[in-house]
């Protein structure tokens, strides 16, 4: 039979279950990350020699990230709900 826990994941000692804090911690360390990478990718449309851009184009980019930023802060401290997600140039 097959077990289908993920044995990579840390497990409490006494009860042989995930913690809420360590899947919290493991989802929050990937998906940051997978972030970072997606803004990192974005970035790179900021070479001149291959990319056609305005300075309200960049303007407009900085503010949906800083928009969605502000939405994460929001939900995580309990004030906010979900948000779509809008965004065009």
């Amino acid at each position: 039979m097959l077990d289908k826990t993920d044995e990579r994941a840390p497990k409490n000692k006494a009860q042989g279950k995930v913690t809420k804090r360590e899947k919290f911690v493991k989802l929050a360390e990937a998906r940051t990350k997978t972030a970072i990478k997606a803004i990192r990718t974005v970035a790179k449309l900021g070479n001149k020699n291959a990319y056609d851009y305005s300075a309200e184009d960049v303007k407009r980019i900085a503010s949906a990230l800083n928009r969605e930023v502000d939405a994460l802060k929001a939900r995580m401290s309990h004030s906010g709900g979900k948000e779509s997600v809008e965004f065009s140039l």
